[in-house]
């Protein structure tokens, strides 16, 4: 426990999509004195994502798909470039990345490997995401991907030349935080040359 913490209150704002905390709590400062802050936290628990490549081809397999935040954030279409992803819902992470890809892809990926964990946006979500990469071939796409009907998702399948995709991140076609920083460690490999 950080012994700079005390007198913590939470009061939930909002339990709709996700849940979104109102959270009280005294912070000792350096000059010794007590502050009285409060902040908000979004709760939508933890997550996956993996980067499929592929050395022989040299591409890598990404997706697009709709996101309202980019959307109301000035994206005139919404649609974003990024690696599959999926939160937890219980699963140990290799097993959600697994899933994810197939779901998503429509690739069966088997051998993946964990690369870091890394929180998003700290300052206002608890989520914390595990990054995967793992090594894919033609024989491991066994559908059509593109998301799961029920959980009404449209998503496009994209494989492309890692080199083009490393440029995307330049140009702004790429703004995904999880997908720049995995291309980038994946072009720190140097596996893809």
């Amino acid at each position: 426990m950080n012994p700079k913490i005390k007198n913590i209150t939470t009061k939930v704002l909002s339990d709709n999509w996700y849940t979104l905390n109102k959270i009280e709590f005294d912070y000792l400062m350096p000059d010794g004195t007590w502050v009285r802050q409060a902040r908000e936290s979004y709760d939508r628990g933890n997550g996956a994502t993996i980067l499929m490549y592929n050395t022989q081809k040299k591409t890598v397999i990404l997706i697009k798909q709709f996101r309202m935040p980019s959307y109301v954030n000035g994206n005139k279409t919404g649609v974003i470039i990024e690696t599959c992803a999926g939160l937890l819902d219980g699963d140990d992470p290799e097993v959600c990345v697994k899933k994810e890809a197939l779901e998503e892809t429509g690739i069966k990926i088997e051998n993946v490997k964990k690369v870091f964990e890394a929180y998003m946006s700290p300052g206002a979500v608890t989520e914390i995401i595990h990054f995967f990469i793992g090594e894919y071939d033609d024989s491991m796409k066994i559908t059509s991907g593109g998301g799961l009907v029920e959980e009404h998702e449209d998503i496009e399948v994209m494989e492309i030349p890692f080199q083009e995709a490393f440029k995307m991140i330049g140009s702004g076609e790429i703004k995904d935080a999880k997908t720049i920083m995995l291309l980038q460690h994946l072009a720190l490999l140097n596996i893809m040359d």
